[in-house]
């Protein structure tokens, strides 16, 4: 058959806590109201052990997407590296979860791979980093900033190892976009855009995560651009919240 590989998706961040989960459940929750097939991976989960939930949980819980895979998880809140060689449990091979994608990109139309961290945190002892996972799956990469001080420094480090690595940016999504943003936040985003080089594919309202299943797919449609299935508009955007000094 002439049937086509999936596309594959790999969202990273310019660090942890600036909305990658919520990211990948909107991508996610987008492509299934579209009538996709989407397998969502996490190949390191740390900071959780047991039956505790773990961000494939939340993506599943706020996306409704069923097929979701974590291919390891480690108790210590740290990186996959750290995490495995305190518990003595076995790192991930970056060559190994990759057979496993390209496996469920042949079965579906779009795989989202979350990764822990940034682009550059290791996941064994081979310092291996998402970024050798999104080469080995040729995903595209879909990088979730903050608005917030600080974040155009650590956005522009992560594009340009992503430039070093040549992996193809999808896109720069503002995983928290503040419900009363300060000037900071507002002078940013034009920051932001000349930065990736091109215009915000996204910002999803802050506490998407505590949303309901409705009010989620909501603020995912609202949160990202059609480039993701959604009607974020990055000039609208830009023209309401570019900060503007009173005259």
């Amino acid at each position: 058959g002439g049937h086509v590989s999936g596309r594959v998706l790999l969202i990273t961040g310019t660090g942890t806590g600036v909305g990658k989960t919520i990211v990948t459940a909107a991508i996610s929750c987008l492509a299934a109201r579209a009538g996709r097939s989407v397998a969502v991976v996490k190949p390191g989960q740390t900071g959780v052990e047991g039956d505790d939930v773990g961000d494939v949980d939340d993506i599943k819980r706020l996306s409704g997407v069923r097929n979701v895979r974590e291919f390891v998880r480690y108790p210590d809140p740290i990186s996959p590296a750290a995490a495995a060689r305190i518990s003595g449990k076995p790192t991930i091979v970056m060559r190994e979860a990759a057979e496993q994608i390209n496996a469920l990109a042949n079965e579906n139309d779009l795989v989202l791979i979350e990764g822990a961290g940034g682009l550059l945190v290791e996941y064994n002892p081979e310092r291996e980093t998402i970024a050798d996972l999104a080469r080995l799956t040729n995903a595209e990469v879909v990088v979730a900033v903050l608005a917030n001080l600080g974040t155009l420094n650590q956005t522009a480090l992560t594009l340009a190892s992503l430039d070093h690595h040549q992996l193809p940016l999808a896109g720069v999504v503002i995983g928290r976009w503040p419900k009363a943003p300060e000037m900071v936040c507002q002078s940013n985003i034009v920051d932001l855009e000349t930065i990736a080089n091109r215009p915000l594919a996204g910002a999803i309202r802050e506490r998407a995560g505590h949303l309901s299943k409705p009010e989620f797919l909501a603020a995912a449609d609202s949160g990202l651009s059609p480039a993701f299935g959604g009607h974020f508009d990055a000039a609208d955007f830009r023209q309401r919240f570019e900060y503007r000094r009173k005259a």
